[in-house]
This record gives structure tokens, sequence and C-alpha cells, in this order.
């Protein structure tokens, strides 16, 4: 029987915020700190490594943008210190990869552990506080 690997970071239910395009799109977030992981730990260059990461920054920004307009149409109150977590966590990612770019600085296990620590306390701390407005 074949052993299936842990993921890095493991999706949980619980980080579930009841709209179907923002939970999938925290999901191919995910997703995304995964496939870093595995390229990371297999080895692959840093072309592949950076292609991945080119596709976390830009699906970072698209997903930003979707919470943003949601919290706009249901009139969310907190919503410019959300947007100031968003613009925040944008920087420092474009960050890592204009230094990862440059050669400047490696995508090391620390890089990762950020972000998958940002993504869950963001997901369960600052976004589950927009949800009773989405239902509202």
């Amino acid at each position: 029987m074949a052993m299936v690997a842990t993921p890095f970071m493991a999706w949980s239910d619980t980080w579930k915020v009841g709209n179907e395009t923002i939970d999938a799109q925290h999901k191919n977030l995910v997703s995304l700190v995964n496939q870093l992981h595995e390229a990371m730990k297999s080895g692959q260059g840093s072309r592949a490594l950076g292609d991945i990461l080119a596709k976390l920054v830009t699906y970072t920004k698209t997903h930003f943008a979707t919470e943003e307009q949601l919290m706009q149409i249901h009139k969310y109150p907190d919503f410019a210190k959300h947007k100031v977590e968003h613009e925040k966590l944008t920087a420092k990612v474009v960050e890592f990869q204009r230094a990862f770019v440059d050669g400047t600085a490696a995508l090391t296990i620390d890089v990762l552990d950020f972000l998958s620590k940002w993504l869950q306390g963001h997901i369960l701390g600052t976004d589950m506080k927009y949800v009773p407005f989405l239902r509202s």
C-alpha cells in the first residue's frame, strides 16, 4: 500500500467562511503553498520555484481583490483595516519574489512557514470577522 505524503499545509474545513468563491480561493492558496514546498523538497530549479512563486503573488492579489469587493458590497465596517492587512502581505510576498528573482534571497522553509502561518491566521482571525456580514 502506497504511503500518501502529508501536505506541508493541510486544508481544514474549519477555515471555511461559507462563501464558495472565497473558500475555493483559500483552498487554491493552500495548494500553491504546498506546490512551492513540494518543488523545494524535490530540488526543482529556481525557474520552477519562480513560476510557482509568481502564481502565488498573482493569485494572492486576485483573492484579496475578490474579498475586498465582497466586503464593500456587504458594507463591512472593518474594511479599511482588513485592506491594510492585505496590502502588507502583498508587499511582503512581492518582496520575497523580488529577492528570489534577484538572487539576493533563497526560498527557505522559513518563508513557507511564514506564508502558511499567515494564511491560516488570516483566515481564522481576520477573515472570520467578515463572515456574518456576508451572510446578512
